[in-house]
């Protein structure tokens, strides 16, 4: 039986042999004793690449945000995000639950401007407000479709936050890709931000892992919070060798996966029943809409599935796809003809 074209994720990729061989290379002691070297050598060069002091390994995404949240607010506090960040709409309320901070929502299709971030800042010294502490930018924007934030742009809204006394975070799960597509390093884009997190499993094909990294005093806080949440590992080598494996042969192949991105977006939209911003297809994800008369998102997942390709349904009319390096040109372009061909 034929494998299915699966552009769920980027996270559903398998590591390839070159990376299972480093892993099983790598020499590993206990992290929690700070005796694994893998992973030192891991968070020392990606600290260098982020231009940060510090950075700690983390075993996911989620815990990498939810982290810096504790770190950079206080319970009561308010965080500005994008429309439809990951932070409020796919960590299950865990701003909530873990930091005890409301989330307000600025800004359209995954970007704000500086104007927009400091219209929502709430005013000082009104006791029935809560206190704006931190803004958050998530780039590349996951449900924007994989929209690059303007680094002109996170400037000016980074440069507002610290002329208030606020802190910036930057959700850089996708980073490498923002990198990229921007033709900026990734340090380049971090530098405005008092703390970043990136991750290994998205677009390197790690199995998984994310880092956080800042200033020495904001990682050492982050140590303790990550053990608090239970994040500690010991012979966490295996995942750092997959981690660097992924940053030294996977980084610069990501161009083609924006490239197989772009010709599945271009190869919907002309069909009639899609609605697609193919201005937003800027990197891997390609998020489309479903004109009226068109299957729903749920029906037109189940009836791909039933034809080998595998998507995800994100509203009850939006379907997102998402390019990765265990799918290639061949299948991309027999996943178009599938749907096109449901859709017609």
């Amino acid at each position: 039986m034929q494998a299915p074209i699966d552009l769920r994720s980027d996270t559903v990729t398998r590591p390839t042999d070159a990376m299972r061989a480093a892993m099983a290379a790598a020499p590993v002691g206990d992290d929690q004793y700070g005796e694994d070297p893998s992973t030192h050598l891991l968070q020392e060069h990606v600290a260098a690449l982020l231009g940060k002091a510090a950075a700690l390994w983390v075993p996911s995404g989620t815990m990498a945000n939810q982290i810096a949240l504790r770190v950079l607010t206080r319970p009561g506090d308010e965080v500005v995000i994008s429309r439809e960040a990951h932070a409020g709409w796919h960590e299950t309320g865990g701003a909530a639950a873990n930091a005890g901070v409301q989330l307000v929502e600025v800004g359209r299709q995954g970007v704000f401007t500086a104007e927009e971030f400091e219209a929502a800042i709430k005013p000082v010294g009104l006791p029935v407000f809560p206190p704006t502490t931190l803004v958050q930018i998530e780039n590349t924007h996951n449900r924007g479709g994989g929209v690059v934030f303007a680094q002109a742009e996170v400037e000016r809204i980074c440069a507002a936050a610290r002329a208030r006394g606020l802190a910036s975070f930057l959700d850089g799960a996708r980073l490498w890709n923002a990198a990229v597509a921007s033709g900026r390093t990734e340090a380049e884009l971090a530098a405005p931000f008092d703390m970043v997190a990136v991750a290994f499993s998205k677009g390197l094909g790690a199995p998984g892992g994310s880092l956080l990294a800042g200033s020495a005093p904001l990682i050492a806080a982050a140590r303790r919070h990550c053990r608090m949440l239970g994040g500690a590992m010991r012979q966490n080598g295996f995942f750092a060798a997959a981690a660097l494996h992924g940053l030294e042969h996977h980084r610069e192949r990501l161009a083609d996966d924006h490239a197989l991105a772009r010709g599945l977006a271009e190869a919907l939209a002309e069909s009639a029943a899609v609605h697609i911003d193919l201005a937003t297809v800027q990197t891997n994800i390609v998020v489309f809409h479903l004109a009226p008369g068109a299957p729903d998102a749920a029906t037109l997942v189940a009836q791909a599935r039933e034809r080998g390709v595998l998507l995800n349904a994100f509203a009850a009319r939006t379907v997102r796809a998402v390019t990765h390096l265990d799918v290639n040109a061949a299948q991309l372009g027999h996943a178009a003809q599938v749907l096109r061909a449901l859709l017609a």
